[in-house]
């Protein structure tokens, strides 16, 4: 077998490895994480970090695979890039990785000047491929979401000619608690300061008559729905409202990202929505979903939604939520694939939210920090 990659190919990545830090020793199990440790175990040690890492990708280039199937330095390249933030010696390792990849498939390389029928696989930019079971996360996580409907009251009766009930998306946080936004539970019209805000009496009354409806999937099977005791929690500000819910609806609780999200310039996050938008049946934004900033208070974001979808959770790829979506912002000179947008959506960093419960709502916060402790999944 000839090699995978060329010896000034293999310098190259060498020292890319060096400059972002990859040839110190400890570092080295990780770049070998996944790769056998029998063949691991073969190679020449070294007393020098820059000599052992040139031997180690000259050994693993000479390797066509293992007697498991894998091609070890095509795993050493994937963690490699795992490890690397900087953008030069990234795209030195996605190179290698593409090449080593491609060759040990035996895919035709259409920069190679012969005509190809066809390409088998390309990561274009960036890998944003994610396990399987990150459906299957998506789908136990839908679980816990719910339409939500809220019945607008005005002196203490049911508001008259346009009294229509306001939709919403609110999901669980412990098993019994149900939270939205507040402007959903406000149930008026208007956007920004010229928003109506329901006194204090009818925003309880509206809260009392909230209806939730789980599993509402589609429109060709009928769901029963919950009912709503009471508002416990809310503010305006962070735009949030907690609900007690009835009885426990025996499902799951989302969980809630540890820390707040922190986005670096250069990063690529992607969040995931689960919503109701219109007050429709359930629909999830998997795509074009990539977070523009974010700060203490704020996630910012490209993922589609639409009215309806106020409350909604807001994921990382790990189904773990990080922001309680609210609305949309007006931005300026922001471009996103290639076009300038007006707007962004906005979310409420649950960090956020979490602090202002523990400030105000001590007894809420710690149902919702014993849930999340004890992974309450709903069944008792």
């Amino acid at each position: 077998m000839t090699a995978y990659l060329s010896p000034d190919e293999i310098l190259t990545v060498r020292d890319a490895a060096l400059e972002t830090g990859l040839a110190d020793p400890s570092v080295r199990l990780m770049l070998f994480d996944g790769i056998m440790p029998r063949y691991r175990g073969t190679l020449p040690l070294l007393p020098a970090p820059g000599r052992q890492l040139h031997s180690d990708l000259n050994e693993m280039n000479r390797v066509e695979r293992l007697v498991d199937g894998t091609v070890p330095l095509e795993i050493w390249l994937r963690n490699a890039v795992a490890q690397t933030a900087e953008a030069t010696p990234l795209t030195i390792f996605q190179r290698a990785l593409d090449d080593v990849a491609r060759n040990a498939g035996g895919e035709p390389d259409v920069m190679a000047g012969v005509p190809a029928l066809e390409i088998k696989e390309e990561v274009v930019f960036r890998d944003d491929t994610v396990p399987i079971g990150f459906l299957r996360g998506g789908d136990q996580a839908g679980a816990a979401v719910a339409r939500i409907k809220v019945s607008p009251y005005q002196g203490g009766a049911p508001l008259q000619p346009n009294g229509f009930p306001h939709a919403g998306t609110g999901w669980l946080i412990a098993p019994d608690l149900l939270i939205t936004n507040h402007h959903v539970v406000n149930a008026r019209a208007g956007t920004g300061t010229g928003r109506p805000v329901a006194e204090a009496s009818d925003l309880r009354l509206q809260a009392q008559h909230t209806s939730a409806r789980f599993d509402f999937d589609t429109d060709e099977v009928e769901t029963e729905e919950a009912t709503v005791t009471e508002l416990v929690a809310a503010d305006p500000e962070l735009d949030y409202a907690v609900l007690r819910l009835a009885a426990e609806p025996s499902r799951p609780v989302l969980k809630l990202a540890k820390q707040a999200l922190a986005v670096a310039e250069g990063d690529y996050v992607a969040v995931n929505i689960i919503q109701h938008p219109g007050g429709q049946p359930k629909r999830v934004a998997l795509r074009n979903n990539l977070v523009y900033e974010a700060d203490e208070h704020d996630v910012r974001y490209f993922t589609d939604t639409r009215g309806g979808s106020s409350g909604s959770p807001v994921f990382t790829d790990d189904w773990k939520v990080v922001a309680l979506h609210r609305g949309a912002r007006r931005v300026e000179n922001v471009m996103y694939q290639g076009k300038t947008t007006a707007f962004v959506n906005v979310g409420t960093q649950m960090s956020s939210v979490l602090r202002h419960l523990a400030a105000n709502s001590p007894g809420i916060h710690s149902e919702i920090e014993t849930a999340q402790r004890d992974g309450n999944d709903g069944s008792t």
